[in-house]
């Protein structure tokens, strides 16, 4: 008995061992690529020098074809420029993948006042000297750019309170905006209080759009890596939207990190706040700069009080109502027959009822953000 426990001890601290090797692995790679990012953005030859080994080489269409070029022939398209001045290239690492001691990587290059965008592709060896891009190449993006970032706010929280009961963020409304968002050209965030993987609940692989993102490598990414809210800069997004489940309830609404982005991206760039089902639970605390509750006044819609099952332990574990809350704080709370689709739209407040909701809501976003263009 005493050598199956062993066993499984090895085995356990072996897993965690990995992980944090990978964690440690994808921070050193991602460093050397944003090495590349603000050299080349920054004018900065020795800088992205120091990303590549000596004798790496780079495939690469110019103004004089498709040429094989070495690391010093590419930092030398930078010299030209002042050192240290913003050139107008905006770089961001979009994906990282680890095979033993090599890496592939891909970076996204926008050129900000032609919004003009490439992607890089890159492969990483580790060296005696760390994590070094030893190949690079690139594409031009034939796509047309993205019309704006909308912003999801998602939980950490695993579990029902203090209990082992355990919740998540509901994948279906998750997909479902993301579907209506990324299709009319619109590029997602999501962001937790902590950062990186979020737990995840009510995931029926029978839904045919549930189905398309369990099994997409890049969607799936986003969820294991989600943003912290010191990564938010908050004038890149239009709107936000609190996805629902019941994690929301125990990290979000009183997360003041996140209740700040979510007020300046409202107040001083005349975005839109949106949330779906138990994602309404992350506005009920939003003040406005004079102090008022953000729902003051307004028509608020949700997953109401009155369907919860409240005989269940579930249900104990709520710090707080939601409907009887919005209500308290001066809104007024607006729902539908159970299981029915229901959007209530007070400016650039839009809230919706339950999963059947998440699509109605985003579209209407989309259709405020067309109005307002």
């Amino acid at each position: 008995m005493k050598q199956i426990y062993f066993v499984i001890a090895f085995l356990f601290l072996n897993t965690i061992f990995s992980q944090n090797k990978e964690k440690v692995n994808q921070e050193l790679i991602t460093n050397t690529l944003n090495r590349y990012i603000e050299g080349s953005s920054y004018n900065n030859s020795k800088l992205i020098k120091s990303a590549f080994v000596s004798d790496a080489t780079l495939y690469l269409t110019t103004r004089s074809g498709f040429q094989k070029l070495s690391v010093d022939q590419y930092a030398n398209f930078f010299n030209d420029q002042k050192k240290g001045q913003f050139n107008g290239r905006v770089g961001k690492v979009l994906d990282v993948h680890i095979f033993e001691d090599i890496a592939q990587a891909k970076v996204e290059i926008l050129f900000s006042k032609s919004k003009v965008v490439y992607v890089d592709l890159f492969l990483l060896k580790q060296t005696s000297d760390g994590w070094k891009i030893i190949s690079k190449t690139a594409t031009r993006l034939k796509e047309k750019p993205k019309k704006g970032k909308v912003l999801f706010i998602v939980s950490n929280a695993h579990f029902y309170g203090n209990t082992e009961l355990r919740t998540g963020n509901s994948f279906s409304e998750i997909v479902n905006a993301y579907d209506v968002f990324t299709n009319n050209g619109y590029e997602v965030d999501l962001v937790s209080p902590k950062g990186g993987a979020i737990p995840l609940a009510y995931v029926n692989t029978s839904d045919e759009l549930s189905k398309k993102y369990v099994y997409s490598a890049d969607f799936m990414k986003k969820l294991k890596t989600t943003l912290t809210p010191s990564q938010i800069n908050t004038s890149e997004y239009k709107a936000v939207q609190y996805i629902g489940g019941g994690s929301v309830m125990f990290d979000v609404p009183d997360n003041e990190e996140i209740a700040k982005i979510v007020m300046d991206i409202y107040e001083n760039h005349n975005g839109i706040i949106s949330s779906v089902c138990h994602g309404t639970a992350g506005i009920v605390n939003l003040k406005t700069s004079n102090g008022d509750y953000l729902v003051k006044g307004k028509r608020v819609n949700g997953y109401p009080d009155d369907y919860e099952h409240t005989e269940r332990p579930y249900f104990k574990t709520f710090p707080f109502l939601i409907k009887k809350t919005i209500e308290e704080r001066g809104g007024i709370f607006k729902f539908s027959k159970r299981n029915t689709p229901h959007v209530e739209v007070d400016g650039r407040l839009v809230t919706g009822q339950n999963y059947k909701s998440s699509k109605p809501v985003s579209e209407k976003i989309i259709s405020l953000l067309s109005k307002d263009k």
